[in-house]
């Protein structure tokens, strides 16, 4: 059963959302948190249709295990660092400790990102993942900058390094974060918030590899430093690693179309719709990591089509186009609908 009301909205047992109302404006701020819905009869009219939301996957026992292993190899790295006067050791316990802040973050988002839909927050918190992950990014480049400066100061004043304890700690630190970045294999496709995991505890693991390398360097030669040098390969392996992240969390966070969208192509089916003369006020946002959500304006000279229609059109936007909250407003074309966002300045 729906009831229709300006921005009201019925949850159905598979989580289907229809909205009924009657105002005719595409307001600036509609795709970001209101629907404005409107019921048309085969006269005339407007109507509004939405579909359920794709179910994040369930990562819990993954964050668990991977926050508890970083936990325990941070403070083994820190002590063994202080003790081998290693920057490399310490540069990766700085490392680890971001990625466990981080990964408290993404697992705090994932949770958010399950609760149901409120009166304040009508798409819900989904939301929170996509700022998970650029405040995953910052934490990330500003343990990066806290390295390079340690780093410099030790190639300024030299010390002894204990190769061995380096090769041992590292050793360890590869295992552990090689089989944390295994938790989060599944998923990181999809998702930018366990993407960002994945791709912390996999370069934590290469960084180990690094560290350890040096240990066995320093070793063999005697040369110190190699450690910090490498220390400094860390960062520009982490900040390379990084950049595409922060760059897709920023697009997100800014309401950007989603990687791996194209508009055109789904401008292209809804305009291909029997019945449909023009497409407009098409506009495309992330909901979260893994949902997007689409808006859009059809113009249909001989009136609302039926919900089956609609319906129809909805299911194909979230099965072939990845758009899991479709809101579809069908406009007779008497009279020129255009977006407020349109009269801004360029």
């Amino acid at each position: 059963m729906t009831t229709p009301s300006s921005h009201g909205h019925v949850h159905e047992p598979a989580h289907d959302h229809e909205h009924g109302g009657d105002s005719h404006d595409h307001q600036p701020h509609s795709h970001a948190g209101h629907d404005h819905g409107h019921d048309h009869d085969a006269g005339g009219g407007h109507h509004h249709h939405h579909h359920h939301h794709a179910p994040a996957p369930g990562h819990g026992r993954a964050f668990a295990i991977a926050v508890a292993l970083n936990i325990a190899i941070v403070v083994v790295q820190v002590i063994f660092g202080v003790l081998a006067h290693s920057t490399a050791l310490l540069a990766d316990a700085g490392h680890n400790l971001s990625d466990v802040l981080g990964l408290l973050l993404a697992w705090g988002a994932t949770w958010l990102a399950k609760r149901r839909p409120s009166a304040r927050f009508t798409f819900g918190y989904g939301s929170s993942s996509i700022l998970a992950s650029l405040a995953n990014a910052a934490l990330l480049l500003f343990a990066s900058g806290a390295i390079v400066t340690e780093a410099i100061s030790r190639l300024l004043n030299p010390a002894p390094v204990a190769g061995f304890d380096v090769f041992v700690v590292a050793t360890i630190g590869i295992v552990v974060n090689g089989f944390s970045a295994w938790l989060f294999m599944r998923g990181n496709k999809d998702d930018l918030n366990i993407r960002g995991a994945f791709l912390h505890m996999a370069a934590d693991a290469a960084i180990s590899a690094a560290v350890a390398v040096s240990g066995l360097v320093i070793l063999a030669t005697g040369l110190t430093w190699i450690d910090p040098v490498m220390s400094l390969l860390v960062v520009a392996v982490v900040v390379y690693g990084t950049w595409g992240l922060l760059r897709d969390a920023v697009h997100m966070a800014l309401a950007a179309v989603p990687p791996g969208v194209d508009t055109q192509r789904i401008q292209r089916y809804l305009a291909a719709q029997p019945g449909v003369a023009d497409v407009h006020d098409l506009h495309v946002w992330a909901l979260s990591t893994t949902e997007s959500a689409l808006s859009a304006h059809l113009v249909m000279p001989a009136g609302h089509p039926g919900d089956s229609v609609l319906d129809d059109m909805v299911r194909t936007l979230r099965e072939q186009y990845a758009m899991h909250h479709a809101t579809l407003q069908v406009d007779l074309g008497t009279s020129e609908h255009r977006c407020s966002l349109d009269h801004r300045g360029h």
